[in-house]
């Protein structure tokens, strides 16, 4: 497996997930309590942004290391949970370390 291509999408998960965070902890509190609707919007879209890049790099690495559409699946539904991708990267970095 190509250590740098895991790499780039564990770091890409993590930059996505803590796009999550600060949409769901520091953007929507903004909008709803503070009359802010611009915060969700501009870290709205760069989220969105994020997401799809992430979601394109996942189909490209498992196209590249061969990995099987559950393990696809898992790592697409983690980004979907707040913390997911935290949670996911651990099992990138062991596949990335064998």
């Amino acid at each position: 497996m190509n250590f740098n291509s895991i790499y780039s999408l564990r770091l890409l998960g993590n930059i996505e997930g803590i796009s999550y965070l600060l949409l769901l902890g520091i953007a929507m509190p903004m909008k709803y309590f503070f009359g802010f609707p611009m915060a969700v919007k501009i870290v709205g879209m760069a989220h969105g942004v994020l997401f799809i890049a992430y979601c394109l790099l996942l189909a490209l690495q498992m196209r590249a290391n061969k990995w099987n559409l559950l393990f696809g699946l898992y790592l697409f539904v983690a980004t979907l949970i707040p913390f997911g991708t935290f949670v996911t990267d651990r099992k990138l970095a062991k596949i990335s370390a064998d």
